[in-house]
């Protein structure tokens, strides 16, 4: 059993299917899945809160992407705050820094972030966190604000060993994507197998970055345990260890709600 910690099932790839990716996933044995907003309008985190409400073992996150980070207004954060209400939004996110697209100038993309931190720490949520060759500038940012006291996780992870070292001093937990399973991603397989234990996390990112074999077609959250075999792979042990031990770490940090309960 696994736990997909970040896909966006709310995304238009999912559109005409949604409630069959999810019957996948539950066949391939992910038990609880996290669906992240972020991307867009207001209303893919409309949708993706929707969707959670709909399925007990689905929950939600809601943010601004840091590509959107120009239209992060303090009216999008009271929709936020707004959406937070429901009992199954149990991260603030994905927020953070992307200074490989750029889509979003990076000071607003950091006023982003600096308000997407306050709002985590004011709904006593953790924060997801989006890290694309920004790490220095992001580790310096959550330095002088502080992590929210529900801690956050850095998603889909893309550094090396010594920005994951950085982000565990911070206090974050570390996502793993299918980025692992390919050819060109040594050091990040490197950081992988560094991890604490109790810090590591598994995910999918779909609809985006299906892992091999998959890669190149629509990636889907019951992918996650091509993910979680490489990952436990790299760090030497079973996969239906290091399944449940990503389940135990997800639960304490997003407060998810026990399977079977």
């Amino acid at each position: 059993m696994i736990v997909d910690t970040h896909c966006h099932l709310a995304d238009a790839k999912f559109r005409d299917d949604v409630e069959a990716v999810i019957a996948r996933a539950t066949d391939a044995g992910v038990v609880q899945i996290i669906s992240v907003g972020a991307i867009g309008a207001i209303e893919n985190d409309l949708m993706t809160v929707e969707i959670a409400e709909r399925h007990k073992n689905i929950f939600a996150a809601v943010g601004v992407h840091p590509h959107d980070a120009k239209d992060c207004t303090p009216d999008r954060i009271a929709q936020l705050r707004d959406l937070a209400a429901s009992k199954k939004v149990v991260a603030i996110g994905e927020s953070g820094l992307d200074f490989h697209y750029m889509h979003s100038p990076p000071e607003a993309q950091e006023a982003s972030l600096r308000a997407h931190l306050a709002l985590a720490a004011e709904l006593d949520l953790p924060i997801v966190i989006h890290c694309r060759d920004a790490e220095h500038r992001l580790v310096e940012i959550v330095r002088e604000t502080g992590i929210p006291a529900r801690g956050g996780v850095i998603h889909c992870f893309t550094g090396d060993a010594n920005a994951a070292r950085e982000f565990l001093a911070l206090g974050f937990c570390i996502s793993f994507s299918g980025i692992i399973t390919f050819k060109n991603a040594g050091a990040i397989r490197e950081a992988a197998a560094i991890v604490p234990d109790d810090r590591v996390m598994v995910e999918t990112d779909s609809p985006y970055l299906a892992p091999d074999p998959y890669r190149g077609k629509r990636n889907e959250p019951a992918y996650v345990m091509r993910t979680l075999e490489m990952l436990a792979n790299l760090r030497r042990v079973d996969a239906a260890t290091l399944g449940a031990q990503v389940i135990a770490n997800a639960a304490r940090v997003f407060r998810l709600v026990g399977i079977g309960d």
